[in-house]
């Protein structure tokens, strides 16, 4: 299974949370991170997809029923 994140990176921390809100509403994405600077090198969050649907043996986003 591939791992799917999405990266704001921002100067910042208002605007890298402003641009985190957009990919989460956007993408149907959740907040994996909030903003922090703690490495430096400016404003940075993630994100990663919402799991709507269960995999089944019929494959991914199939109703089992």
């Amino acid at each position: 299974m591939d791992d799917i994140v999405f990266m704001v990176r921002a100067k910042s921390r208002a605007v890298c949370q402003q641009q985190l809100d957009l990919i989460c509403e956007r993408m149907g994405a959740r907040p994996a991170t909030l903003p922090t600077n703690a490495i430096g090198s400016g404003w940075v969050a993630r994100a990663v997809p919402r799991m709507t649907t269960a995999r089944t043996d019929d494959g991914p986003g199939r109703s089992a029923g």
